[in-house]
């Protein structure tokens, strides 16, 4: 091992640390001519001292030998290398769990919507996962033969009861006088992202009224239920 290679390698640390050849003499008591000669390449610290210089500096006795840092960024590259692969671990195993939820909150199934009423005729489902559900109701039929009737105003309300109350779900009304029939073939109720889960539909707990005001301003109501097979599966 050179000398000199030591010595520039003492000098290194010593500026590193913000040490002037009299600061570092003094730490390991010896004389600021010691530290020169150390420096210059004409003498070294006996062991005890190189052991101590080690453990002040946080360098192995042999990078102190060897006059180099190359095995210290040895080791901090190959921490860098384990931390990288950590990281790369930890995100592979975020962006499943968020893959994971995504495929889940896809994955809907679909229960058919009918009426239960025979002059009514109903085409709707409910799309459904395990955390909401969508409700889509079209091409409303009126099969009664009683009710040719011109309105002023039609509406058309989705309800859901539960416990004896009601909350209105969507509504669909008509902007002019129109027919029961011609106003049913232009009402389509969509509801996105509804927060209530399928499994918590009771039985008859979702119905349409349709309310048709006349030019008297009297209203005809018509009370929808609909049905669909339970979704507790």
């Amino acid at each position: 091992m050179p000398q000199k290679d030591f010595g520039n390698f003492i000098k290194e640390i010593r500026k590193k640390n913000n040490l002037t050849q009299k600061q570092l003499a003094e730490k390991y008591n010896v004389t600021y001519q010691a530290v020169s000669k150390w420096e210059n390449g004409k003498n070294m610290p006996d062991m005890l001292l190189i052991k101590q210089m080690s453990t002040d500096f946080g360098i192995s006795i042999e990078e102190l030998l060897d006059g180099d840092y190359k095995k210290s960024k040895k080791k901090k590259i190959s921490l860098l290398i384990i931390l990288g692969i950590f990281i790369i671990i930890f995100l592979g195993v975020i962006l499943i769990f968020i893959f994971k939820q995504s495929q889940k909150e896809n994955n809907f199934q679909f229960k058919t919507l009918s009426s239960e009423c025979k002059n009514f005729d109903i085409s709707g489902n409910i799309s459904y996962n395990e955390n909401k559900s969508a409700i889509y109701i079209t091409n409303i039929k009126y099969c009664g033969k009683d009710d040719r009737e011109e309105y002023k105003e039609i509406e058309c309300i989705l309800y859901e009861s539960n416990n004896n109350i009601e909350r209105k779900v969507s509504t669909f009304k008509s902007k002019q006088k129109v027919k029961l029939e011609d106003f049913l073939q232009n009402v389509t109720l969509s509801i996105d992202n509804y927060k209530k889960i399928c499994k918590e539909y009771k039985e008859g707990s979702l119905y349409l009224s349709i309310n048709a005001t006349d030019f008297n301003n009297k209203i005809r109501t018509y009370k929808i239920p609909l049905k669909f097979d339970s979704c507790s599966k």
